[in-house]
């Protein structure tokens, strides 16, 4: 049985809620904050792994979609004719970064410009050390070294996106099954990184007894503290009214703008992720604005439809999982990887937290850095969510880690990841 994409986003409510529901009554998946809209997405997920497996059932889904009034948003007219396919996912996707760009005032990045700096360097010393390891673990184990590069920063660090658009390169360095072996790692990654973020941060939180600075902001900012979940989002922007509806044209309005940014910068044949356009764009307007009217852009309205967008994305992508691409991957590719998890959570809790601090919003940042380390910035976010809301705002902790892994590490990897290319081929 198929199905459909459009079906799979109707089910991310349902699955959210299920998952907000059994994170409130199971003990250990609170006491651990694992974020909601993985423990759901899991689930469902890992059903469709069973009755695969046993054969009782054989469940697909659709990912991507060619429905032109669905693709427009996030698409350039000059290819929108064209009818791409794209992951239904996408939408929600970019809307969640466009989020963080219009969130992204000079004023909170004048304040976290060397924490950011630093977090960058700390970011970047890891995706080295990921394909460092990856290839010398590949070699122990007799095979490409070109497979623990992908099992390294390229999928990591890096996620789908990045694997994908390293595919053809490291097709032609010699590894045939980069494309493949790619996009199972990088499920790997995403499953770990948003089960592992939310224990690692909550750990180091409860063992050093830290809480949160004196005058933390709420909310993209600073995280919430208070009631939490997908209903209490949606009634609050049934509260806002008028500028709701005003802030989310403007968020339209810069998505679609943004898929023109995203389609010039394609054009340097130099690979980013989908969401950088709108990103950007979410930025500059933002800024442009706050110069006339700092408070005609309502960071509470934005951070809440951030909210949605987050979780209805991972929802999405952790239901329509291929775990059997996980349950069938090669004996050398699931080592590599589960020397990365360790070395992940090893690196968030003596180099991360130390180097960022070592106070509360170190603490949330370390959870967060298993989240993209891993794979995926909205899995970070999602981490360092599910901390701020069972033990306060982290005001720094929310600047930090969306601009360096939503955008600077784009960078820093893709010079990384050509000169291991280089290097190993």
């Amino acid at each position: 049985m198929t199905i459909s994409a459009f079906f799979v986003v109707l089910l991310a409510i349902p699955v959210l809620l299920l998952g907000e529901l059994l994170v409130r009554h199971v003990r250990l998946l609170s006491r651990f904050n694992i974020p909601a809209p993985v423990v759901g997405g899991l689930l469902v997920s890992a059903l469709v792994l069973a009755g695969h497996l046993t054969g009782a059932f054989a469940v697909q889904f659709q990912n991507n979609v060619t429905a032109r009034w669905w693709t427009w948003l996030v698409t350039a007219e000059v290819d929108w004719f064209k009818a791409p396919s794209k992951n239904v996912n996408t939408p929600f996707l970019v809307a969640f970064f466009t989020c963080i760009g219009l969130n992204a005032r000079w004023d909170l990045v004048r304040r976290g410009g060397l924490q950011v700096l630093v977090f960058l360097a700390v970011a970047g010393v890891l995706a080295v050390l990921q394909n460092g390891i990856g290839a010398v673990l590949a070699k122990v184990l007799g095979v490409s070294p070109l497979l623990g590069l992908v099992c390294g920063s390229v999928t990591m660090t890096g996620g789908h996106g990045t694997a994908l658009g390293f595919a053809a390169d490291l097709e032609k360095a010699g590894l045939p099954a980069a494309a493949v072996v790619g996009v199972a790692a990088a499920t790997f990654g995403l499953v770990t990184g948003g089960l592992i973020g939310g224990p690692v941060g909550g750990l180091l939180i409860r063992r050093h007894g830290l809480k949160p600075g004196a005058g933390a902001r709420t909310h993209l900012e600073g995280g919430s503290s208070g009631e939490s979940g997908i209903l209490n989002d949606l009634r609050l922007l049934a509260g806002f009214g008028a500028r709701f509806f005003t802030h989310l044209l403007l968020l339209l309005a810069c998505i679609k703008a943004g898929a023109w940014v995203s389609y010039f910068i394609q054009q340097t044949r130099i690979t980013f992720p989908v969401y950088m356009g709108a990103m950007l764009l979410g930025v500059g307007v933002r800024n442009l604005v706050d110069l006339r009217s700092p408070k005609r852009v309502d960071s509470e309205i934005i951070d809440t439809l951030a909210s949605v967008s987050l979780g209805v994305f991972l929802a999405v992508a952790m239901m329509s999982l291929n775990l059997i691409e996980l349950a069938n991957a090669a004996l050398p590719m699931l080592i590599i990887l589960s020397v990365q998890v360790v070395v992940m959570a090893l690196y968030a809790w003596f180099v991360t937290f130390r180097l960022m601090g070592r106070d509360f919003d170190a603490a949330v940042m370390a959870g967060g850095h298993c989240g993209f380390g891993l794979g995926a910035t909205p899995n970070a976010v999602a981490n360092m969510k599910a901390l701020v809301e069972s033990f306060g705002p982290a005001p720094r902790a929310f600047l930090v880690v969306p601009v360096v892994g939503a955008f600077l590490i784009d960078f820093v990897n893709a010079v990384n990841i050509t000169f291991f290319i280089n290097l190993l081929k």
